[in-house]
């Protein structure tokens, strides 16, 4: 791309417009990412990356647990014992690494970096809508876009056979959903830029797509109910009670607790303050309106374990509860293969990158610096947020729960701006979407294989995998 600065004439008052960037057409995008192909053929994309020797996914899993709270590893390592499926959603940082071995298109969006089925999920928009989108944003980074897809891909038929379903409907969900995102993605490089920027997935939309099928419409109801409910007001009378005259957070060890510091209030009340200094300018007068309560340490996820990860009890005018989580920022999973961060705050970029790819974001979305020097993001606890419950769906509702993730990946992908690209390297047919089958189905068999390895490690006693300890042992540091 080019610029053209604009010169200030000799005796004008007037500032100098700002750089004009010279962007190609869409048409002539689509046919460059067309001649990607040549360099890297579509049905490339099933190869593996599989190190044949040196590949220590046990190391890779310990390197990664460095500097989380000690405690709450073995936590971590249970959860991730409990299938494949629960493994494969704790070691994002193991398919980095492989990903980093495969043939890429050269293509480069902002990702998500760990794009699984359970990151996805329905939430309210600052306008009070409710919106299908990528909900987990940890590991985004800039870097090439299919292998979001592919770590999709692989998740769709490690779940299918955490199911029960059989290989050939754990292909055809794959080749489903790899429909779904070359589809899509046409669709948005036909789109006019702003249109794509503006795209979103509502509730309504899915009930529309759901009229013809009762039991899909059934799953989509119960999920805007579960998401009507999650509030920050119904979470207040589910986790405090009063002590003192004041609300305060009810200890649920080892998954929610008061840490042991005795001025945990005074570093929340400081890292609060440098938060809200990272909120636009209107959501910081809305912010300044609620004052802090009380804090506890929250265990979430499977990946996350171990992280700081606290939830801040905020009370407003009318004593009207606000929620806010507080998420350790560490490093992407990506960038050892991708690059160094374009954001020196790792929340920072958490937050970019979640600005750059969802629909719409959280009013109270910001970041600050913690303790030891630590990098957190903020966003509110419960806004009328829900995930799928895969542990219930059938083959056809999985299949399409699948569909749409994908469908919002890859509107996610083309806000940040290379649909075109993409959609020309792609083309109108399925060559990709055998390739990624294939892939899919291959990588599986391998975290299945990896898995075992982890169990093995369990056996040995090489990881610890017995129960956290009590809060008391436990410091915000």
């Amino acid at each position: 791309m080019k610029t053209k600065p604009q010169k200030l004439a000799v005796g004008s008052d007037q500032l100098p417009a700002p750089p004009v960037r010279q962007t190609a057409s869409a048409a002539s995008r689509i046919e460059e990412g067309r001649t990607l192909r040549q360099a890297t053929p579509r049905i490339s994309h099933s190869q593996l990356g599989i190190a044949k020797k040196g590949r220590d996914i046990v190391a890779l899993i310990e390197a990664s647990n460095a500097d989380r709270m000690k405690e709450l590893i073995p936590l971590r390592h249970s959860r991730m014992l409990e299938s494949p499926f629960a493994f494969y959603r704790g070691s994002s940082m193991v398919q980095a690494a492989d990903l980093a071995n495969t043939p890429i298109s050269g293509i480069t969006v902002q990702a998500c970096g760990d794009a699984h089925l359970m990151n996805f999920g329905s939430f309210a928009s600052p306008e009070r809508e409710l919106v299908f989108d990528i909900n987990d944003f940890d590991e985004t980074f800039p870097a090439p876009w299919e292998w979001d897809v592919k770590r999709l891909a692989a998740s769709l038929v490690l779940a299918a056979r955490w199911r029960g379903f059989s290989p050939t409907i754990a292909k055809e969900m794959v080749v489903t959903a790899a429909g779904r995102y070359r589809k899509a993605m046409r669709e948005y490089a036909d789109q006019s830029t702003l249109a794509v920027w503006y795209s979103h997935i509502t509730a309504t939309d899915l009930l529309d797509r759901s009229r013809k099928q009762q039991k899909n419409m059934s799953i989509v109801k119960a999920s805007i109910r579960e998401a009507q409910r999650h509030t920050s007001e119904h979470v207040f009378h589910k986790i405090t009670t009063m002590a003192d005259g004041s609300p305060r957070i009810v200890d649920q060890p080892p998954l929610l607790f008061h840490p042991s510091n005795s001025d945990t209030n005074e570093i929340m009340r400081g890292f609060l303050a440098k938060y809200s200094a990272t909120l636009r300018e209107d959501y910081r007068a809305l912010f300044d309106r609620f004052r802090y309560v009380d804090a506890a340490v929250k265990v979430v996820g499977v990946g996350s374990v171990g992280t700081r990860c606290l939830i801040a009890l905020m009370l407003g005018e009318h004593d009207d509860p606000l929620f806010l989580q507080i998420k350790e920022a560490r490093k992407s999973v990506l960038e050892p293969y991708t690059g160094g961060s374009p954001q020196k705050h790792q929340g920072e970029r958490v937050v970019t990158g979640l600005r750059l790819m969802q629909a719409a974001s959280d009013i109270f979305l910001g970041w600050a610096r913690g303790p030891g020097g630590r990098d957190f993001y903020v966003r509110q606890l419960h806004d009328m947020k829900s995930a799928a419950h895969i542990e219930v769906y059938e083959a056809d509702s999985l299949t399409r729960y699948g569909g749409l993730c994908s469908e919002a990946l890859a509107r996610a992908h083309a806000k940040a701006g290379q649909a075109p690209l993409i959609s020309g390297y792609l083309g109108a047919s399925p060559v990709f979407d055998d390739a990624l089958q294939e892939y899919a189905v291959g990588y599986a068999d391998q975290v299945e294989q990896d898995y075992e390895r982890f169990r093995q490690a369990a056996r040995e006693g090489r990881i610890r995998t017995e129960t956290s300890p009590s809060s008391t042992e436990i410091m915000i540091s």
